[in-house]
């Protein structure tokens, strides 16, 4: 009985708060004046903030089901337009479409604090939206807003240092993706003069970095991670700058998932390079492959993969077949650094081989490497595959090794985007010798 009680008083709980939050709503779509839709605004984002699970979700709702275009005035407009296709007629149907919970959120953003509530906001959306498929014109209405917001022409890129504050140098730590941190020490070596590391930050946001790329600045390509992150080796004199390699790219605002930020991010920096250390020519990532264990330990039909003549087919099945043998068909062995030390030069150019069918292949696919098809629609090139470029137990749970140098040649970025939107990966000789 005082369960039910108590779940009846959260019903009525819920209820009150949707229909003030609803009634706030409507109040600030009809505020004419700036400074009191301000004043609405903020009322309604400390409102919103303090909202449980359950009442986020019920706003979510509300937000999808009554705040959307008018089914029945978006016909009329629609038939009203196509009759007469009108500059006039067009404009007025478009302001229809527009759902307007779109206008909510901007004028929300307005509120101080606005547009950190709205990023929140959209985090918590992403978190019900695989078990909400109902929310999903809501979701695209947040993503459509944020791609404006947040186009690169109105960030700020910043090389941060480590002069920076240090709530900003925590968030780096906090924030690695690729390579982890390992505390103050490591930090402070990837800040050296050698090393660089550039974020995007929002004027909204002035001490959030959005996302940042990190910088090694070296004689040559590299083909290992472990050199890049010893936080314990010796910094390199400026005279021997001659490569950029851009070894880890990090996004710190889930809210932001889906905006586009990091192209943009390492163009820049690779620009702002070029104009500040002429001597450096090359530039270059050592990333990861995170898909390629998985695929290659899903025992993929080689024979099917797209655009392979039979020759090619035929080497794949060998590289296949030998490493079958060199593990005795426990593939996962190769997850393990004993079992690498023990493979042969044939045995290491079959893995290889094998990785540049997974790139190649299947890049240009929906399915292919997460990490491939963002450098290789941002215009870059596959130059080389690296064997034991990241032994680590991350890089061999995930690529058996493996790490890739894609080539950002600024002169050749726009044909190479083009090349690979029409299914081709731009390569190195050296990487189609490989097949």
């Amino acid at each position: 009985m005082l369960d039910e009680l108590r779940q009846a008083a959260a019903r009525q709980r819920r209820r009150r708060t949707l229909k003030a939050l609803t009634l706030g709503a409507r109040q600030l779509l009809s505020e004419r004046g700036e400074m009191n839709g301000m004043a609405v605004a903020g009322t309604l984002v400390e409102q919103i903030d303090r909202l449980e699970a359950d009442e986020l979700n019920a706003f979510f709702e509300r937000l999808a089901s009554d705040f959307g275009p008018d089914p029945a005035q978006v016909l009329q407009l629609a038939q009203a337009w196509a009759g007469e296709p009108s500059a006039a007629r067009l404009i007025a149907l478009t302001q229809a479409v527009e759902p307007p919970r779109q206008e909510l959120l901007r004028r929300l953003n307005r509120a101080p604090g606005g547009t950190a509530a709205i990023l929140r906001l959209r985090r918590a959306l992403l978190r019900v939206l695989p078990r909400r498929p109902e929310l999903a014109a809501l979701e695209a209405d947040w993503l459509h807003l944020l791609t404006s917001w947040f186009n690169p022409g109105f960030l700020q890129m910043r090389q941060v240092d480590w002069n920076a504050p240090a709530q900003l140098l925590e968030k780096l730590i906090l924030h690695e993706a690729v390579h982890e941190i390992d505390g103050w020490d490591d930090l402070r070596r990837r800040l050296q003069p050698d090393r660089r590391c550039f974020a995007f930050f929002h004027p909204q946001l002035p001490d959030e970095p959005l996302i940042f790329v990190e910088v090694a600045l070296l004689p040559q390509m590299p083909e290992a991670i472990a050199p890049l992150i010893d936080k314990a080796s010796t910094p390199l004199p400026p005279e021997q700058f001659r490569v950029a390699c851009f070894y880890s790219i990090s996004n710190c605002e889930p809210g932001l998932r889906g905006v586009s930020l990091g192209n943009f991010l390492i163009k820049n920096v690779a620009q702002q390079l070029q104009r500040e250390l002429p001597r450096i020519k090359t530039f270059c990532t050592l990333s990861p492959i995170p898909g390629f264990a998985a695929w290659l330990l899903a025992a993929p039909d080689l024979a099917a993969l797209p655009g392979l003549r039979k020759p090619q087919v035929d080497g794949l099945l060998a590289a296949w077949q030998r490493l079958q043998a060199a593990t005795g068909g426990e593939w996962t062995a190769l997850q393990h650094p004993a079992v690498h030390a023990k493979l042969d030069d044939a045995d290491r150019a079959a893995l290889q081989r094998l990785c540049a069918a997974y790139l190649l292949q299947l890049a240009p696919t929906p399915g292919g490497d997460p990490v491939a098809r963002f450098h290789l629609d941002n215009g870059a090139r596959l130059e080389r595959i690296n064997l034991r470029g990241n032994m680590s137990p991350k890089g061999l749970r995930q690529a058996l090794g493996l790490m890739v140098n894609y080539r950002y040649d600024l002169d050749r970025i726009e044909a190479s985007h083009s090349q690979f939107r029409q299914g081709e990966v731009a390569r190195s000789r050296a990487v189609t010798a490989l097949l």
